[in-house]
């Protein structure tokens, strides 16, 4: 199995889980132009993919989703939730002006006169081959006037040359708990505190090997701890340092969000499980999701050697670190 992290961390997260003949890409936080090219510069091939599967609806897991899936035809695995919470961020939503809002009353009123006076001729007692004439000419009036409309004309043609945001080639849903396959890899999704619709984290299994992916929890459930055991590769969060995020420049609100229960994980709570919950059998950790306002790179690394330095058996464990701005280098076993 393979592990190829392209991108990690706030501006966007994406990663390529692979056997010997499935390839999977979790998340697609980049655009899909910086994504191709990102794949390419690992060694990665983008026409190879088999499927994209997403932990979450926030934009930096998402932002190339739908044209990077429409390039390569290839489904995407969602819960249902997260499917849903997509397609309301994806879908357009067009606010109108207080002027707009007085053209359309003024439009659907004189559309309700021309149906009561249409509806008038209708039943009027003069001679019916006189009222059917005049009725097929407040008809094809009204017709007129519809295919002249000049707004609903210029939509029509904005509507034909856009190509719809939420169509995707195909949509899976799993349920977070339930194990499920694409193609040789088996897949266990977990549910993750994190402030989205329906979160996961993932243990991909193929070949004897187990790798997971953790990011975006505020916290470690006991659900997670027991999902992250017996991993070969672990990728987990370590998001920021605590000082650094109290006397950093984000406004206060976002400072207790990502503080929260359903934020993010710091250095020292990635730090505590490390020491405490973790069993050792990863090969290689990687921390990621690293925040580039709120956390260094040492940090969070002294932060994990130290856990690990306290328990001597673990210290095979090799620490790694994924970059906003530049693939990994492969993890291969």
């Amino acid at each position: 199995m393979r592990m190829t992290v392209l991108a990690s961390g706030s501006k966007g997260n994406s990663a390529v889980i692979s056997s010997a003949r499935t390839r999977v890409l979790v998340d697609a936080g980049l655009s899909c132009r910086e994504l191709c090219k990102r794949m390419a510069v690992a060694g990665e091939d983008p026409t190879a993919l088999d499927a994209i599967l997403i932990t979450h609806e926030h934009q930096d897991h998402v932002a190339g989703l739908g044209v990077l899936a429409r390039k390569l035809g290839i489904p995407v695995y969602f819960t249902e939730s997260t499917h849903r919470a997509w397609l309301r961020m994806v879908t357009p939503r067009r606010t109108l002006s207080y002027a707009e809002w007085l053209d359309q009353m003024q439009r659907e009123r004189e559309e309700r006169a021309n149906a009561a006076a249409t509806a008038a001729v209708a039943t009027h007692t003069a001679e019916p081959g006189i009222c059917d004439s005049m009725s097929a000419a407040v008809e094809a009036a009204s017709e007129t006037e519809t295919l002249e409309d000049p707004d609903e004309a210029e939509s029509q043609q904005q509507s034909r040359a856009k190509p719809d945001p939420a169509f995707l080639p195909s949509v899976e849903y799993f349920h977070s708990g339930r194990q499920f396959s694409i193609g040789d890899i088996e897949i266990t999704p977990f549910t993750i505190p994190h402030d989205a619709a329906d979160p996961c984290g993932f243990v991909f299994a193929a070949e004897g090997v187990r790798m997971a992916l953790a990011t975006d929890l505020g916290y470690m459930p006991p659900n997670v701890k027991a999902a992250l055991r017996r991993i070969d590769v672990l990728l987990l969060e370590s998001n920021h340092d605590l000082e650094m995020l109290k006397d950093g420049p984000y406004p206060w609100s976002v400072k207790q969000r990502v503080l929260s229960r359903v934020g993010h994980l710091s250095n020292m709570a990635t730090a505590e499980f490390l020491e405490q919950d973790y069993d050792g059998t990863a090969s290689f950790i990687v921390l990621g999701h690293l925040s580039e306002s709120n956390n260094a790179p040492e940090l969070a690394r002294l932060a994990a050697e130290q856990a690990l330095a306290g328990r001597p058996t673990l210290l095979g464990n090799r620490i790694l670190l994924a970059e906003q701005a530049a693939p990994m280098e492969p993890i291969c076993l």
